[in-house]
């Protein structure tokens, strides 16, 4: 029991010394708002390279077309299981040190901010994982809403577009929101690079008063707020796209 006191004592210690900074946007808070943005500008992006991968993957190719399309066709495929597997196969923490540190070494460029390079590490991370379950939305659309397309003369963009998508969108929303999720939690490595994200503020915290227990036991109760209201907000979205649960029939005609 003392030592629940105890601790009780220095998360109020911890809160005393930096409140004021934690109203003015740094501290704490500061490290919430750069943490969300960074989840939300890379899941955004992350989802639009997976949505490019998974239609790219899924471009049909049979055996009576012309080389020139099968060898463009296979290629796409095998850059973009190439990619898939690099950045799913490999930690995110290597991959900020690689891009972050390697490629102006390489190529004697530097990254014009932190911002930018936290942003294309995050959501080429985000891209990969999404281009293997966009590809598995697409194939679980029923094969006969595509020959139903291709029978009414729409090419494939327009199949992809019109019919495939929005559909394949609905059943992978849990997937979109589970990486959303998981990269709230995971742009924590980002310290690494020198990103000052929520657990980047912690790290300075201590650092300043040697409590790590107390400012732990803040960041966790702040990561699982974050990802409370984001798996709440995600639930809502999926209930607005699925629409109403029961309809009424049209009693009368609307022409007359």
């Amino acid at each position: 029991m003392e030592r629940f006191i105890e601790l009780g004592q220095e998360m109020a210690l911890l809160w005393s010394n930096y409140k004021g900074s934690f109203f003015l946007g740094s501290g704490y808070l500061g490290g919430i708002r750069n943490t969300l943005v960074l989840a939300v500008v890379a899941t955004l992006i992350g989802c639009i390279i997976g949505f490019a991968c998974g239609v790219l993957n899924t471009i049909p190719c049979a055996k009576n077309d012309p080389p020139v399309k099968r060898f463009l066709v296979k290629l796409i495929r095998v850059i973009v299981r190439v990619y898939v597997e690099v950045f799913r196969g490999t930690p995110m923490v290597l991959q900020a040190v690689f891009i972050y540190y390697g490629l102006p070494y390489f190529w004697d460029v530097q990254w014009p901010s932190v911002w930018a390079a936290a942003i294309v590490v995050v959501s080429i991370n985000t891209g990969a994982y999404m281009a293997e379950s966009v590809r598995g939305g697409i194939i679980s659309i029923d094969p006969g809403q595509t020959e139903g397309a291709k029978a009414i003369g729409m090419n494939h963009v327009q199949t992809m577009t019109s019919i495939i998508l929005p559909q394949a969108l609905r059943n992978i929303m849990p997937q979109i929101g589970n990486n959303f999720i998981i990269n709230i939690k995971d742009t924590s490595v980002m310290f690494i690079i020198g990103f000052t994200e929520f657990f980047a503020q912690h790290r300075n915290i201590v650092g300043v008063n040697n409590l790590y227990f107390p400012s732990a036991a803040i960041e966790m109760i702040g990561y699982l707020t974050m990802t409370l209201i984001a798996s709440f907000l995600l639930r809502l979205v999926e209930r607005l796209m699925d629409g109403a649960s029961d309809y009424q029939l049209v009693q009368a005609d609307a022409l007359t």
